[in-house]
C-alpha cells in the first residue's frame, strides 16, 4: 500500500483508510463483533494503517470495537477520533458541544474506550457555533502538550474556520465529504486553504455511501435504521437521475479493467496528494476492491474525460438531510 503524508507534522497514512462507523450501525443493524474484529485485521494486513471512527459512532461502542480490533497492531496504524456532539453517558444526545471542560472529558474517555494512550489524530467533529475555534484549537494544543493527542483536525468545517484554528495550533487534516457526486470544498475553499497551509484532506463518503459502486439502483430499498432511507440524494424520485453519475464511472471502469468504486477512489487520489479517502465496508471483497483502487492509474487524458462528463450531469437532491447539513460550518 503507497502511502501519504498528512499535514507537516509527520503523519503518514495509507493512501486508502478504513472508515468504521458503518460496523456499528448507520447503514441498518451493527455487524457480528467477532466479524467486524477480523474485517479491520484484515485491512492491517492488507496495508491500510488509518482507521477512522468517533466518540458518537454508537455511540461509543465503535471506539471500543476499533480499540479492541487494533491493540494487537497499536504500532502499526494510527488511530482518528472525534469530539464535538453532546453525548450524555446513557448515549442520548443534546447538539454540540466543543466547550474545553467537555473537550477533556471527552478524551480521557475515549483513551479508555480506544485502549491507547495517546489518540493519532483527533478532530472537532462539528463546529460549535458557542465556542470559538480558538479556544478549541488551544485545547488540543494543551492535550497535545500532555502527550494524549498527536494531530488536530477539523470535519465539515469552513475555511476561514480552518485558518483561524490553524493558527493557534496546526490542523494536520480536514474531514469532509467530497467525492465525484459531491464536491463543495473544491468550491468553497476548503482545499484550497488546505493546500495553501500544508494541511492533509480526509473525504469521507469516497463512494457516495455506497452509490458510486454501481450497486445501489433505482429498485433498491433501505431498511429504517439505514440513514439513506431519509436522505434525499438517495430518494426514489431522483435515484435515476443519479445513475447518470455511475453510468460515467462504469464506462472508464470497463476500459481500466477496473470496478466503479475503484475509479472514483482512484479520482480522488489523482485530485491531491495529500487526499487520503476512507471508505468504509462491511465486506472482505469490498475492502480489497477498495485497497485495489490505490494502483489504478488515471492519466490526465482519463481526468479530463471524467471532469468534463460529470460537468453535465446535474446530482440531484441534497447530500444529507436539512437537520444535518445545519451542523455543517459555512
Amino acid at each position: 500500500m503507497k502511502k501519504r503524508m498528512l499535514g507537516k507534522g509527520g503523519l503518514n497514512a495509507s493512501a486508502i483508510g478504513y472508515g468504521c462507523m458503518g460496523l456499528t450501525g448507520a447503514y441498518g443493524a451493527a455487524s457480528d463483533r467477532q466479524d467486524a474484529i477480523a474485517l479491520i485485521h484484515a485491512a492491517v494486513k492488507r496495508g491500510v494503517t488509518m482507521f477512522d471512527t468517533a466518540e458518537a459512532y454508537g455511540p461509543f461502542t465503535n471506539e471500543e470495537l476499533v480499540g479492541e480490533a487494533l491493540a494487537p497492531y497499536r504500532e502499526r496504524v494510527a488511530i482518528a477520533s472525534k469530539f464535538g456532539f453532546g453525548i450524555n453517558p446513557d448515549g442520548t444526545r443534546y447538539g454540540v458541544d466543543s466547550r474545553p471542560e467537555h473537550i477533556r472529558q471527552v478524551v480521557e474517555a475515549m483513551l479508555k474506550r480506544l485502549k491507547v494512550t495517546t489518540i493519532d489524530l483527533l478532530y472537532q467533529h462539528r463546529v460549535d457555533p458557542n465556542v470559538p475555534i480558538e479556544d478549541v484549537a488551544g485545547t488540543v494544543r494543551e492535550l497535545i502538550q500532555q502527550g494524549k493527542v498527536m494531530h488536530f483536525g477539523l470535519s465539515e468545517a469552513s475555511a476561514q474556520t480552518i485558518r483561524r484554528a490553524h493558527a493557534v495550533q496546526p490542523v494536520t487534516a480536514v474531514q469532509s465529504e467530497y467525492s465525484l457526486w459531491t464536491r463543495d470544498v473544491e468550491q468553497n475553499g476548503v482545499l484550497d486553504a488546505c493546500e495553501e497551509l500544508g494541511i492533509g484532506f480526509v473525504p469521507f463518503s469516497p463512494l457516495g455511501a455506497g452509490f458510486l459502486t454501481g450497486s445501489i439502483d433505482t429498485t433498491t430499498t433501505f431498511g429504517g435504521s439505514d440513514f439513506r432511507s431519509v436522505s434525499p440524494r438517495f430518494a426514489a424520485d431522483v435515484r435515476a437521475a443519479n445513475m447518470a453519475m455511475v453510468e460515467l464511472l462504469k464506462c472508464i471502469a470497463g476500459r481500466k479493467h477496473a470496478t466503479p468504486a475503484q475509479i472514483a477512489l482512484a479520482w480522488l487520489l489523482a485530485q491531491k496528494p495529500w487526499i487520503v479517502p476512507i471508505p468504509g465496508t462491511r465486506k472482505l471483497e469490498r475492502l480489497e476492491e477498495n485497497i485495489g483502487a490505490a494502483s489504478v492509474e488515471l492519466t490526465a487524458a482519463d481526468l479530463r474525460e471524467i471532469d468534463d462528463a460529470a460537468s453535465k450531469i446535474t446530482v440531484q437532491g441534497a447530500r444529507l438531510p436539512e437537520e444535518v447539513l445545519k451542523l455543517t460550518n459555512q
